[in-house]
């Protein structure tokens, strides 16, 4: 029987209702498969500052460091507003988490499928089909992590804010390497996302994106564009792209745009992926719903448990290879949903179930 170990961090408001509904799903695909799951779970953001007194605590982290992914949920909220910028959950668990781990590759699918088109902001006849798209964000460097950044009060008064945008060729190169993995497995086609008619590490993005794929992935079809244009034509036709590669910020900002336009972050899932190696020898990663913590539906079985249940098919495949049961989950929840077992924010006025219930139906698809 093989044993799939990974951490639970749940997070804050609906995190652990999604996270239970996951788990579920995970229990019963195990027991179809004779897999067994050894999980812990481990507090994080703003339940770890309530009960530990910091985002991240050092015994979240040994579990993490003891596992071979992390299934992670949602962290952050009204409640923790005020506190200092560096100690809210968002910048105190996930940038430490990404930074430890070395997770510096987001793959973010962006799927709206056909009968869902109405929970899109798009016009339907721009998106007849859906939208199938995916976004690749480099996830450790840039602006967020750059040095030196500060902020002075200046001699006269006055107050400098400075951040600082950096990128090495060997960060562009690593980041390329795994879009065109993605690329190879769909369209083979690649849109490369910089400003490099203004930014100096956009010149050399667009250098180094292009030399790697002329020398390593000639197969691969690339463009390029700037991001402002890009942020433009993903409203405008999102099905141009296939898969789109681009920075740290950048990609911050499209991948929340592809989301809106694909209806709703309650259908979203993540992988966050790096450079270290689990104990299987597969990639070691972060999974998580792209969307937030939702404290206006909290405990209230509101909530749509999709993006989590996606995110944990999006670990079987990539930390654990199972490849086969990632795609019978996605099947499940994308029966689920088509057939018209829906939750409030995909159920456009007609009757919607909650959590449980949602989950209880993909369950039932998967048997």
């Amino acid at each position: 029987m093989s044993t799939l170990k990974f951490a639970v961090l749940a997070g804050d408001y609906i995190g652990p209702e999604v996270m239970s509904a996951a788990l579920r799903v995970l229990e019963h695909v195990a027991g179809q498969e004779n897999l067994q799951l050894d999980y812990t779970q481990a507090d994080v953001g703003g339940a770890a500052i309530d009960r530990q007194g910091t985002a991240l605590p050092a015994s979240t982290l040994q579990i993490c460091e003891q596992s071979d992914a992390i299934l992670f949920g949602s962290v952050g909220g009204p409640k923790w507003e005020k506190l200092p910028t560096k100690e809210q959950p968002e910048r105190a668990a996930l940038l430490p988490l990404r930074k430890h781990f070395t997770l510096f590759a987001n793959l973010r699918p962006g799927l709206l499928y056909p009968e869902l088109t109405d929970a899109s902001p798009l016009k339907s006849e721009r998106i007849p089909h859906g939208i199938d798209i995916v976004c690749i964000r480099e996830l450790t460097g840039g602006i967020y992590f750059g040095q030196p950044k500060s902020t002075t009060t200046l001699p006269d008064g006055d107050v400098e804010a400075i951040d600082t945008m950096v990128y090495r060729k060997s960060e562009i190169e690593r980041i390329t390497a795994v879009a065109v993995t993605a690329a190879r497995a769909r369209k083979k086609q690649l849109c490369s996302v910089d400003k490099a008619n203004v930014l100096e590490t956009s010149v050399l993005w667009r250098k180094t994106v292009t030399a790697y794929i002329a020398e390593h992935a000639p197969d691969i079809a690339l463009s390029h564009m700037y991001v402002d244009n890009a942020a433009m034509q993903l409203a405008r036709d999102p099905n141009q792209f296939d898969v789109f590669l681009t920075e740290n910020m950048f990609g911050d900002i499209l991948s929340d745009e592809m989301a809106v336009i694909c209806g709703s972050l309650g259908m979203l899932s993540s992988a966050s992926l790096g450079a270290r190696s689990n104990s299987l020898g597969k990639p070691f990663g972060l999974y998580e719903p792209s969307g937030g913590t939702a404290p206006d539906i909290a405990g209230k079985n509101l909530a749509n448990p999709c993006a989590q249940i996606l995110s944990a098919a999006l670990m079987l495949r990539y930390s654990f290879g199972l490849e086969a049961l990632a795609t019978r989950m996605e099947a499940a929840v994308r029966q689920t949903v088509t057939s018209g077992i829906r939750t409030g924010d995909i159920a456009f006025g007609r009757p919607s179930v909650g959590t449980i219930a949602m989950t209880d139906a993909i369950i039932a698809n998967l048997s």
